[in-house]
């Protein structure tokens, strides 16, 4: 079973690199246009990359409260990190988004190329308050016109049943920009782990909360909002299964 693991998972990172070295490369020719039109073509790198998972090792989702999401509205998703899956998936689930990233991803060859022209929130992690103002400044910016902003609270990918510790910045953003928040947790982890070559098949679980909006974030403070993120995220430790209908399956 293993090497028929192995070889499902090396035709998709053979796909996955080939497309990413010609998207990354045509790319560049959209420079002198739109963030819009940017994001509009290489999102499409992600959308095959999805596709071509399932297709090549079987990695499926199921999406739980996509009725809750109103696209009309730029929003905050403060979201679970587990696998280089939702860096992906979200770009096909939600509306054009800026990723908060560390600012070294964008110096990889033909890789960073590609995201720089996703215009993300690249921050020097170790600049610490400056990294963090420089976070909520941008990110207010995004929010207050087209974009939706994704934060990953934990900082860092975590195991499928490990909880990281919720860090404020997220929570901060939220609470500035205020606009709609979502909560989005799954286990890609379980089929895509960090740092893995090998993809399992399987089913991941995207559960997406009921907005926070902004009159309940005027009665929130940041350790309150971060409570309810961890009140979450821990529903998926180890198993999530809560009651809201699926409603939407790829």
């Amino acid at each position: 079973m293993q090497i028929i693991y192995f070889i499902r998972s090396f035709l998709f990172a053979t796909g996955q690199i080939s497309s990413m070295l010609l998207f990354s490369v045509l790319g560049q020719l959209t420079r002198p246009f739109s963030v819009k039109t940017r994001y509009q073509f290489m999102h499409y790198w992600a959308k095959f990359c999805i596709w071509w998972l399932r297709v090549t090792c079987g990695v499926k989702y199921k999406i739980h409260g996509l009725d809750k999401v109103d696209p009309s509205k730029p929003s905050l998703i403060l979201a679970r990190h587990e696998s280089a899956w939702e860096t992906l998936a979200f770009q096909k689930i939600f509306p054009r988004q800026a990723y908060v990233l560390k600012r070294e991803l964008l110096s990889i060859p033909f890789f960073g190329w590609g995201m720089k022209l996703l215009n993300p929130i690249a921050i020097d992690r170790s600049a610490g308050r400056k990294a963090l103002n420089q976070m909520l400044k941008e990110g207010v910016e995004r929010l207050h016109g087209e974009d939706w902003v994704v934060v990953f609270p934990e900082g860092t990918r975590m195991p499928t049943n490990e909880l990281g510790k919720i860090n404020v910045g997220g929570s901060m953003l939220a609470l500035k920009a205020k606009v709609p928040v979502y909560i989005v947790t799954h286990n890609a982890g379980k089929y895509w782990s960090k740092n893995s070559f090998i993809k399992k098949p399987g089913t991941i679980e995207v559960f997406i909360r009921e907005p926070i909006e902004s009159d309940e974030l005027e009665q929130l403070s940041v350790a309150e909002l971060n409570q309810k993120i961890e009140q979450w995220f821990q529903k998926s430790l180890p198993d999530i299964k809560p009651d809201d209908k699926v409603s939407s399956s790829r």
